[in-house]
């Protein structure tokens, strides 16, 4: 039998406020490939030193890492045998590398935006693509509005290692890290606009006065944002500094596991269009065993809700879902890590990813 093909898993590991997050959504990828049994180097497309961090997540799961640079053209070409590229958000480009597209797979994690800048004109990602995988597991299903662009999409959940985050104990907030406004803006495609996570959120400012626990976001927020601000202080949320409290992986992870649960607020382009989407995030907090509680964009759809995992489209929802969860920690918390490892561990995620990309039917060609 021949061995496992060797993959590329390529992206972008460029540093921004409370990126430590960001370095493990890479990374459960490259890892998940290598602990199924195939060769894996990480192609990191950022220009910094963000991706040192990065490498050393990689190391400890025994996949490589290789910033490219402007050398992507020798990183790519220098093995003699095919290898698979896994292009998270197309960064890799492929007019660095001469392997046939049929063996470039275009990985969407941000489902919404790279099908409505090709339906607008105002970006194609996808060409010199053979395949293309998405996280938004509603896309080409009844009542999602993503635009297929006339592609045939593999839809998937995002891996966690479960190794790396383990159950834990402790903590006293609803937490979670994220940013209030995405860098893309508002996006209007076939009259319908679809905009950040502050334009879900406003939903949700009154949730602290209406239940007995604490909320605390590690929260990308401009100074600037003054009213928001705010309602936020007024409501009992308490804010801190992502760069602070989850800056590196480690600092992240610690975040995650020192919290009691997650309180999720989805963008407005992952509710509105009914995609199915599902934060790595999240995932991390049901492998540690901390519950999630977050808005629903579809994934109720596609996943067992109401013990570990608990879906919330309005405040009264989310308020239940909160005095729900206080009510039955414990349970809760044993369900949480059970979700993780029967839906998202990496192994299983990525093996059915693998088979139905055909890549070990190729290897053994």
């Amino acid at each position: 039998m021949a061995r496992p093909a060797p993959i590329f898993v390529g992206g972008s590991a460029v540093q921004r406020p409370g990126a430590g997050g960001h370095a493990w959504a890479l990374a459960h990828w490259a890892s998940g490939l290598r602990k199924i049994g195939h060769p894996v180097d990480f192609l990191d497309a950022g220009e910094n030193a963000a991706g040192s961090e990065l490498r050393t997540i990689l190391a400890e799961a025994g996949a490589g890492y290789v910033l490219l640079g402007d050398d992507a053209a020798r990183v790519l070409s220098a093995r003699e045998e095919v290898v698979w590229v896994l292009n998270i958000m197309g960064f890799i480009s492929r007019e660095a590398a001469c392997e046939d597209e049929r063996f470039w797979t275009f990985l969407d994690i941000d489902p919404g935006y790279p099908q409505m800048w090709h339906e607008l004109g105002l970006a194609d990602m996808f060409a010199g693509h053979g395949r293309f995988v998405t996280i938004g597991e509603n896309v080409g299903q009844p009542g999602c509005k993503i635009p297929e662009c006339g592609l045939d999409w593999i839809t998937t959940p995002p891996p966690v290692s479960l190794d790396a985050w383990p159950p834990s104990v402790g903590g006293d907030a609803f937490t979670t890290v994220c940013t209030w406004r995405n860098a893309y803006g508002t996006v209007t495609c076939n009259g319908e606009s679809y905009g950040s996570r502050v334009h879900e959120f406003r939903k949700f400012f009154e949730l602290p006065r209406l239940v007995d626990a604490e909320f605390e976001l590690a929260l990308d927020i401009h100074e600037a944002e003054v009213d928001d601000l705010r309602r936020l202080e007024a409501n009992g949320w308490l804010l801190v500094d992502p760069r602070a409290v989850a800056a590196t992986p480690n600092d992240y992870r610690a975040y995650v596991q020192n919290s009691r649960a997650e309180f999720s607020v989805a963008q407005n382009m992952y509710v509105a269009t009914r995609s199915g989407w599902l934060s790595d995030r999240s995932l991390c907090y049901l492998a540690s065993g901390k519950p999630v509680l977050a808005q629903d964009t579809g994934f109720s759809d596609n996943y067992p809700v109401g013990e570990g995992l608990i879906a919330f489209s309005t405040l009264e929802e989310a308020a239940a879902g909160v005095e729900e969860i206080e009510c039955n920690y414990e349970r809760h918390s044993r369900a949480a890590r059970e979700l993780a490892e029967e839906y998202f561990d990496s192994a299983k995620v990525l093996r059915r990813l693998v088979e139905r990309l055909g890549i070990e039917e190729a290897s053994q060609a």
